[in-house]
């Protein structure tokens, strides 16, 4: 295991990145509703990115066709858009972007209700939210990251819903995906320490029942093998001498934690 920890100036550097990705995020978000089909979304994306001199960063990686991913309900991660694949009132949509500027990367995923969805939905999005932001409060100096990996499952397995096990979060810099990988289970205190300088994507993907997936034909798309309902959330987060600092965010602004 490699784990690249970055400098202050790097960190800042990162936030430009991470700004890209977030607005691209919100934009995106502003236009999820009925009758909307997905490559619309992906459009949309890619435009704000490039217009705020960013790249794309899924575009291309590892042969992805998308500069989003797009997973609807049953669906947990890595949905390839496509025109033919249409949102509907009721649906839930987990949206993934990622933008590339200076060289640095900055990754970040939210799931949106479709119109009106059922009150189970919204508590699965709700929890899964909140599970993220746990094991974001957990990215402290001298945790482990069995720490962060708890604090998502407790929040998670406390509502009764499951943690995927088979896809988790991971280092990011240079390139999207950096060591170490970051669980969203795992023991207290255990696993490598966390110290600052690191930077991880925090991304629980919870389901609505069992934990299980399967990997489409595709060798993308994600699904829950029981076809249930799946939400995905992710911050990323470089972690300081004062505490986790969220770098997907723009205009400077920061969630308490």
């Amino acid at each position: 295991m490699h784990i690249i920890k970055k400098t202050p100036g790097e960190i800042e550097a990162m936030r430009e990145a991470g700004r890209v990705s977030a607005k691209a995020l919100r934009i995106v978000g502003e236009h999820v509703r009925a009758g909307v089909s997905t490559l619309e979304l992906d459009e949309i994306a890619e435009s704000v990115i490039r217009a705020e001199g960013g790249i794309p960063a899924f575009k291309g990686y590892g042969g992805f066709p998308g500069s989003i991913c797009a997973s609807i309900n049953e669906q947990i991660v890595h949905g390839i858009p496509s025109k033919k694949v249409v949102l509907r009132d009721g649906d839930i949509i987990s949206i993934d972007t990622g933008a590339i500027v200076d060289g640095w990367v900055g990754d970040n995923a939210w799931t949106y209700p479709v119109g009106s969805v059922s009150p189970q939905l919204k508590r699965l999005l709700e929890v899964t939210e909140k599970s993220m932001w746990a094991g974001i409060d957990a990215a402290r100096p001298g945790n482990k990251l069995g720490d962060i990996g708890h604090a998502v499952q407790s929040v998670a397995e406390a509502a009764g819903f499951s943690v995927v096990r088979e896809y988790v979060g991971h280092g990011i810099g240079r390139d999207m995906h950096e060591d170490p990988n970051v669980p969203n289970y795992g023991r207290p205190h255990t696993g490598v320490k966390l110290e600052p300088g690191m930077v991880l994507a925090i991304e629980p993907m919870v389901n609505m029942g069992r934990a299980a997936t399967r990997l489409m034909s595709d060798g993308w798309l994600v699904v829950t093998r029981d076809g249930k309902p799946s939400a995905h959330f992710e911050k990323t987060v470089a972690i300081t001498e004062t505490g986790p600092v969220l770098l997907t965010v723009e205009d400077g602004y920061r969630r308490p934690l």
